[in-house]
């Protein structure tokens, strides 16, 4: 039995009122922090950053779900109600792209990373400083993905854990273990061809002639390792070269630089794990962009001629 008209009239009215609710606009930034906590907690929060929500879309919120905490990518400025507390029960999370360009220093793409994700550069550097397992090169050159508003503490972990983890297995299919001193020096090699090459063909190329010339006992007098943390992007002059004492000078000192050079990527991997077999011992960049290799030094001095 149905019961008291002014009963029906009551609820009817109430469920035109809800219905018209709603629809109302609701003005948002196009991404939103939610705040952990209980729905009145949000709710609250929300209000006091001057969005237009109350008693009403705490109850709604109770019959559509609990909003997820984070940052939210609601897309639109301006939608109704309804959807709007929908997409906080139902976040698309938002996300950063951020790339590590192979042969770049850990001092630059932080620099960088910084001014995109609004992060403080020296925390950065510092965190790297203190959980990398390697000098420069502990993150692999990669493109990764990180959800917005990551703190930088999280953000070098989350980077060293999964460049490690590439390490590791790259190491244990090459030498059947992981030890990171050994690691240490094919990452080294690695950034050098990485600096060196001028394309993913002539890096085992490049990493023959790094080996030929240690066996001899030759110094490696590469440009590429004087391009190490803030000189990544310096042209390498003859002063440069005289006034530079550092272990990254290959024209002063023998053997590997102490440390890497840059960020490497995976075909540079591959070039120091498994070079090609030649007598090469000199390359010069020609005018077409490319090197040219031999094992003269009469010959060498000629590439150099026509190179310039």
């Amino acid at each position: 039995m149905i019961g008291p008209v002014w009963v029906v009239n009551i609820l009817l009215a109430f469920f035109i009122s809800l219905a018209f609710y709603i629809t109302l606009p609701v003005e948002t930034k196009k991404t939103l922090f939610v705040p952990k906590g209980s729905i009145e907690n949000i709710i609250s929060q929300l209000a006091k950053e001057g969005y237009d929500v109350g008693i009403i879309d705490r109850t709604i919120l109770r019959l559509i779900g609990t909003p997820k905490s984070g940052w939210v990518d609601i897309g639109e400025t301006s939608l109704n109600r309804i959807d709007f507390l929908y997409k906080l029960t139902s976040p698309i999370t938002m996300i950063h792209k951020i790339t590590l360009i192979p042969g770049e220093t850990s001092v630059i793409f932080f620099e960088n990373i910084a001014k995109q994700l609004d992060l403080n550069a020296s925390k950065l550097q510092n965190y790297y400083n203190k959980f990398s397992l390697y000098p420069e090169a502990g993150i692999f050159a990669d493109t990764y993905h990180v959800p917005y508003g990551i703190k930088e503490k999280n953000l070098i972990s989350f980077l060293l854990k999964v460049s490690n983890k590439k390490y590791k297995q790259l190491s244990i299919d090459s030498y059947g273990d992981y030890n990171t001193s050994k690691w240490l020096q094919t990452l080294i090699t690695a950034s050098i061809i990485q600096k060196e090459a001028a394309n993913v063909q002539e890096m085992p190329i490049i990493a023959s002639v790094i080996v030929n010339r240690i066996q001899k006992g030759m110094r490696l007098q590469m440009d590429g390792t004087l391009n190490y943390g803030k000189y990544s992007h310096i042209k390498v002059t003859p002063e440069r070269i005289k006034k530079d004492k550092s272990r990254f000078n290959t024209y002063k000192y023998k053997g590997l630089p102490h440390s890497p050079i840059g960020a490497v990527g995976l075909n540079a991997l591959k070039a120091a794990l498994k070079p090609a077999k030649t007598n090469y011992l000199y390359f010069m960049k020609n005018v077409q962009g490319v090197h040219d290799f031999t094992n003269s030094y009469k010959k060498h001095r000629e590439n150099i001629k026509k190179a310039r």
